[in-house]
């Protein structure tokens, strides 16, 4: 007889509301995507209710009659939790909770929570915390001390000190120290990116779930966890990528995108989604195989822009077309768009030209003569450029080479004049 038991998954019911700029197919999408974020938090949806209104309730966003066929759902199968799609106000969640006797929550509580778990550094931990602290703050109530990290459940876990059940003014006393505490990761963070200014950092941005860590493995024979699961990456990393650049090529990863991505989070979080701010180019990744990928990409492109990411420095990267029988997406025909497998390999090459081109339009090609006792000025010249051809005679060294802009002045002394210098193919 076998000793292992099967873990419990805690039961929900995901709840969604059709307004009147919002179809049902839309809803039904919606609520699909929630029900994976709930199975990521270790639950499973039991059932599933959409309600329709002209506009939400102010008091329980669905209306009382609603609220009671909720309540009559969850007396019937005994479920201890419902997931609404939408955001809640305090008052909503407290007045659904007189009314149905199950735990509330909405889509941004159910993320944080999710966050909380995946959560492993200190930054992300402390991102987190502050997220739910923020979040939790105007929830604080007497009825909310069943949230107390000792109960269990999806929603109750913290990351660190949570003291739901102190009262607000210790709990913003300890938003204050993680905003500081946060700072001093920022600043950190910051004199990294400053250590990484003489390399190209390519930074991969996207929906969750495209597929961003395998392609992190991929272009650097990296370890990143690459699992089929949403927000399996929380903290940003870095590797040198593995193929032969014109200079030192760094690819960073990066926590996901969601819509409805709550905005304490965003807010938390909005140091390491800088890297693609401050990245030389910005990979978005986008899982071609999904049927709502295209708005995904919407998604994403929002996020960019309210990172201020600049559209010139992005290329889209349609990623699992292995998963595709009817071939890849048409957008993958736009100028700054390349389609994938980062799973098998395949596309990965022209990707790589890509990013390669890139960095070449960032420098210039040149012809230099180099004395042969300025051999520090030749040793400089392979640390910043990439060299095509050489060739030596007995007193120079003459060599065709690509120089990042910001280098040239270095040998413009060694420039041979009326020399045109060509990459060879």
């Amino acid at each position: 007889m076998s000793t292992q038991r099967a873990v419990r998954r805690e039961k929900a019911i995901a709840i969604g509301v059709i307004l009147p700029e919002v179809t049902r197919s839309v809803v039904e999408e919606h609520l699909e995507e929630l029900a994976k974020l709930i199975e990521s938090a270790g639950g499973e949806v039991g059932s599933t209710l959409i309600a329709k209104r002209n506009g939400p309730d102010p008091a329980t966003y669905v209306g009382s009659g609603k609220a009671e066929e909720i309540a009559a759902m969850v007396t019937e199968s005994g479920v201890r939790l419902v997931v609404f799609d939408d955001d809640l106000s305090p008052a909503q969640t407290r007045n659904l909770e007189k009314i149905i006797p199950a735990k509330v929550m909405d889509r941004s509580g159910l993320i944080l929570d999710i966050f909380a778990r995946r959560a492993r550094s200190r930054e992300s931990k402390t991102q987190v915390e502050l997220a739910q602290m923020s979040y939790l703050l105007p929830r604080l109530t007497r009825q909310w001390s069943h949230l107390s990290r000792q109960a269990g459940g999806i929603g109750t876990r913290g990351v660190g000190e949570t003291q739901l059940e102190s009262d607000r003014r210790v709990v913003r006393e300890r938003i204050s120290r993680l905003k500081d505490d946060l700072k001093k990761i920022e600043r950190t963070r910051e004199t990294q990116r400053q250590g990484r200014r003489g390399a190209f950092t390519v930074a991969l941005v996207g929906y969750t779930n495209a597929g961003k860590s395998t392609l992190f493995n991929q272009l650097t024979s990296g370890d990143a966890e690459a699992v089929d699961r949403l927000f399996a990456t929380l903290d940003s990393r870095l590797h040198k990528i593995r193929f032969e650049m014109p200079r030192e090529t760094v690819i960073i990863d990066t926590v996901g995108f969601i819509r409805k991505l709550p905005h304490h989070l965003v807010a938390s979080f909005r140091s390491t989604m800088e890297e693609a701010v401050s990245a030389d180019l910005a990979l978005h990744v986008i899982d071609a195989s999904h049927p709502q990928f295209e708005d995904q990409r919407i998604v994403g492109e929002q996020v960019l822009e309210s990172l201020g990411v600049v559209p010139a420095n992005i290329i889209e990267v349609y990623n699992k077309v292995d998963r595709i029988e009817e071939g890849i997406p048409s957008n993958v025909r736009k100028k700054n768009a390349v389609s994938v497998s980062a799973l098998t390999g395949a596309g990965i090459s022209t990707l790589v030209g890509l990013i390669r081109e890139r960095e070449l339009a960032g420098g210039e090609m040149l012809t230099l003569e180099i004395p042969l006792q300025e051999s520090k000025l030749l040793a400089r010249l392979h640390e910043v450029g990439e060299i095509f051809e050489k060739s030596m005679t007995d007193e120079v060294t003459r060599v065709t080479a690509w120089i990042p802009s910001d280098a040239v002045h270095q040998f413009d002394a060694w420039a041979v004049p009326g020399a045109e210098a060509k990459r060879p193919a």
